[in-house]
């Protein structure tokens, strides 16, 4: 029998808020024009998940020369003016947080300003008042375990009472370096085959969550 749940950890960009579609375009057209011909679909495949200093030295290693440091500022400015005109949450994931009957939280490789901005923007900011976690929070972004161990000591549930919502390898990676199990969202930029993993529950509509956690967490089915 599966330990009893004591937290739901939710990753932020493409599991609350459809923000990733957006990110690899814009990422996309930027590395392009740095020199390397990336697709949206290898900005999927090679960064989701992962912090923007990974990338960078990703980059870096790449091009074979550093990057300025003001790189990101037209990323920042194509990115942000996407946000505002486009960006919405997950399809179901507002009414499956407010089905939940155990604490929830968010653990993201986003800053605490990307995470404030684009779940206002989504209208989910008053759901994670003070249940916000970042890597900027911990030394080791995803896909090492560190962030995901300090949401859950911050929210007081033990690692082997936590589950992890993720749409990315590296953030499924983390989870399961943690201790915790894990939820792959198949909805998103990253398909099925690269998020199995080992103990890993793959799902495709985030209305099929509060099914697979169980009475235990959730107030009803959707």
């Amino acid at each position: 029998m599966s330990p009893s749940i004591e937290l739901v950890i939710f990753d932020c960009d493409g599991v609350l808020v459809d923000s990733e579609r957006l990110a690899v375009r814009v990422d996309s057209a930027l590395i392009t024009q740095l020199g390397w011909a990336l697709t949206p679909q290898d900005i999927a495949q090679r960064f989701v998940g992962h912090s923007r200093q990974y990338m960078r030295e990703q980059i870096e290693q790449h091009l074979g020369r550093r990057l300025p440091d003001d790189w990101q500022v037209p990323f920042e400015e194509a990115y942000w003016a996407l946000v505002e005109a486009e960006l919405t949450a997950v399809d179901g994931v507002k009414d499956v947080i407010e089905q939940l009957t155990i604490p929830y939280c968010v653990a993201s490789n986003g800053s605490h300003h990307k995470m404030t901005r684009s779940l206002r923007r989504a209208g989910l900011l008053h759901l994670f008042t003070g249940r916000l976690f970042s890597a900027d929070d911990v030394t080791r972004p995803k896909p090492a375990p560190d962030l995901h161990l300090w949401a859950a000591a911050q929210m007081g549930a033990a690692p082997e009472h936590c589950v992890v919502i993720e749409d990315s390898p590296f953030g499924l990676r983390a989870a399961r370096a943690a201790g915790m199990r894990t939820y792959g969202f198949t909805g998103g930029v990253n398909s099925a085959e690269q998020l199995a993993g080992p103990g890993t529950t793959l799902f495709h509509a985030m209305r099929e969550l509060p099914d697979l956690l169980g009475a235990e967490a959730t107030a009803k089915s959707c």
